[in-house]
């Protein structure tokens, strides 16, 4: 299972928050941390950055230990195996710093918080997505700082050559193109309100059925390249799009939840100044586009987290060359 698709399952409605979790940031083995072994030896004291483990996190934890060690910090990353693990370390203090997703870690406490059946706090407007977080965040000594134009949420493709053949460029062309289309997703997709329900509520899109390939996975980007099914349920930030001659159709009428990126920090190992000013120089400057980018150098050119974080810090003047 890809990166991509480990993550996309979370947002395919609040029930699936649950299985975000554990599944959602992917438990692959045991709850240990791992420590990327890399340090500044700024003299402003340690900082540990904390990841899950999929291409995307590592990249951002890497982003983050960059521009930390840049402002004088012996910033590290501990990578663990999902949100389960590295939420109460970052309570308690032993991860000072992790990268966030507005909507999801939203949910993930309110569900935590008030049960399963707790009625949602993320929605597709973003001030009111982060504002529900800081108020579920601060009782457990967390500081959530701004959120950027970055986002990974979910997401519908189809073939560029679909697109022009029917003047495709947003879900509400879509609707009123009239289409039938099967959708390529998880079997959830069928009951989920951020995929069929909310595409046919929302979008008037007339939806045939749904071939359980999977989210974003291999198989289903096929299945769309092929002509069997029209429309694929992926992410903003999937790097393999082009591959399979896709493209994105807008979600102009916002059926997704605000899932943008942010930094949460411990407030009291983490929570000064100059800890935010470093990190929101980063959040500022990154984008979807460049996470597309940043995912595809990993993931395709097999190249390190590592690098591929300093790079594209070094070329946005985020750090000294």
């Amino acid at each position: 299972m890809n990166s991509r698709t480990r993550r996309a399952r979370r947002m395919t409605g609040t029930a699936a928050i649950v299985v975000a979790l554990g599944a959602g940031l992917t438990a692959c083995g045991g709850d240990s941390l791992e420590d990327d072994g890399k340090g500044s030896g700024g003299g402003k004291g340690e900082i540990v950055v904390g990841s899950a483990r999929f291409t995307e996190q590592k990249v951002l934890a890497e982003l983050y230990a960059g521009v930390l060690r840049d402002a004088g910090y012996d910033a590290s990353v501990k990578t663990v195996q999902n949100r389960e693990v590295y939420e109460p370390e970052l309570k308690k203090g032993s991860i000072d710093v992790a990268p966030e997703y507005a909507a999801t870690l939203a949910e993930f406490l309110n569900l935590k918080k008030n049960g399963a059946d707790a009625k949602p706090v993320a929605s597709s407007d973003l001030d009111t997505t982060v504002r529900a977080l800081t108020k579920l965040a601060e009782p457990h000594g967390l500081k959530v700082l701004p959120a950027g134009r970055a986002v990974d949420q979910n997401a519908f493709a189809v073939t560029a050559e679909y697109a022009k053949e029917h003047k495709l460029k947003t879900l509400s062309d879509l609707g009123r193109s009239g289409e039938k289309v099967r959708i390529a997703a998880g079997d959830e997709c069928e009951t989920r309100p951020f995929c069929a329900p909310g595409l046919k509520k929302k979008y008037g899109i007339d939806v045939a059925g749904i071939d359980p390939k999977g989210v974003g996975t291999t198989q289903s980007k096929q299945a769309v390249k092929n002509g069997t099914d029209q429309l694929v349920l992926t992410t903003t930030t999937d790097a393999t799009l082009k591959n399979f001659g896709l493209v994105i159709l807008e979600d102009d009428k916002k059926l997704q939840n605000a899932d943008n990126i942010l930094p949460v920090v411990n407030e009291k190992s983490a929570g000064d100044k100059e800890v935010a000013a470093a990190l929101g120089k980063l959040t500022k400057t990154l984008t979807t586009e460049d996470l597309i980018e940043l995912n595809r150098k990993v993931d395709e050119e097999r190249q390190k987290e590592g690098d591929v974080a300093e790079d594209y810090l070094k070329s946005k003047g985020l750090i000294d060359k």
